[in-house]
């Protein structure tokens, strides 16, 4: 508990000059805000506790930066009388990514090294490579703090804000290069057009992909960085994106909540997969993959992204779009509409 409180009239308050220090419990979190509650009588709700826990797996720095950036320079968390709740935090949360603080800048330096990247790749397309791992990476990029390791072996992001920074720090050049406007891509009501999203950057991918993914130092994974740099640009400023993503998944899947108006929102489920096996095989696992998650989400609509890697094929051989109707199985019968795309 020593790291947690340095001098100042905030207990949110350290200095890492490292990625790594050991990480704070559920438990030690609730005592860190408590501290900062008894010092100004500003309470957390439970559930922006729980927020707190869930984007930093207690890690140090994020703690503290989140919490400090939620109670001192929000405009809703600096007014003492207001509790502080999960949306503060999320707020919170997407300003320090914006911003790029120092910490995460550091993050992304790490992230160019060859060590750190043969453990990171594998982990953004979602394959199974751990029999390829070298034991040396794993404990390299596991000192760094970002990945865990399970007793069982699984290897996975160690918290869920590097889970999101990883592939927005990867792709934050080609995001920036983009020439893209948000109003294009909203119809009269503020909905975002988002199959008119994916039409664009499919185009765009045609034209350049050559061109930008070879700039890429993760190359296998550029198709899904640089459709994640793409919806960035759009989606900035008006909603957010929840990505998931591991070793084993075979897919990457993205989350859109974009806010409509106050209160109302649009729930959109993309995933993104390479395809491995046959078209049709590609398409059956993933409609089962992309209905699942839309399901866990609540979305409003579904599209799946398949992206063809095989040297040697046309674009026109490539690229294919098709609405199917994802039908369950006979125990638990539904009918729901998914998008399909190829490129």
């Amino acid at each position: 508990m020593d790291q947690m409180i340095l001098t100042g009239s905030s207990a949110f308050k350290i200095k890492a000059k490292s990625l790594r220090l050991g990480n704070f419990s559920e438990e030690d979190i609730r005592t860190l805000c408590l501290q900062h509650t008894e010092e100004t009588g500003q309470k957390f709700e439970p559930d922006a506790l729980e927020a707190i826990w869930n984007l930093t797996s207690g890690q140090p720095w994020l703690v503290n930066a989140l919490a400090y950036e939620t109670c001192f320079k929000l405009e809703e968390g600096k007014n003492l009388q207001n509790p502080i709740t999960s949306l503060m935090v999320q707020e919170a949360k997407e300003r320090l990514i914006i911003r790029r603080e120092t910490h995460l800048d550091q993050l992304t330096d790490k992230l160019k090294e060859e060590q750190v990247r043969r453990v990171i790749e594998p982990i953004l397309l979602g394959n199974v490579f751990e029999g390829t791992f070298r034991t040396d990476d794993i404990e390299y990029v596991q000192d760094l703090g970002l990945i865990t390791q399970a007793t069982n072996g699984e290897i996975q992001i160690a918290n869920r804000i590097y889970q999101e920074i990883i592939p927005r720090q990867l792709a934050w050049e080609s995001q920036s290069g983009m020439s893209l406007k948000q109003a294009w891509f909203l119809d009269e009501h503020n909905q975002l057009k988002i199959s008119a999203l994916i039409e664009s950057f499919r185009q765009f991918f045609r034209e350049n992909s050559e061109i930008w993914i070879d700039r890429f130092h993760y190359k296998e994974a550029g198709p899904q960085i640089l459709l994640q740099a793409f919806l960035q640009r759009i989606i900035n400023g008006g909603g957010q994106i929840d990505r998931e993503y591991g070793l084993g998944r075979t897919r990457t899947d993205l989350f859109i909540l974009w806010q409509v108006k106050e209160g109302t929102f649009q729930r959109v489920v993309i995933e993104l997969k390479i395809l491995r096996k046959s078209r049709e095989q590609t398409i059956l696992d993933g409609m089962a993959q992309t209905w699942k998650y839309a399901d866990r989400c609540g979305a409003d609509e579904a599209h799946l992204i398949i992206f063809d890697r095989e040297e040697g094929k046309t674009w026109d051989e490539k690229i294919f779009q098709e609405t199917r109707i994802y039908e369950g199985s006979l125990e638990h019968h539904v009918q729901f509409p998914i998008f399909i795309w190829g490129m």
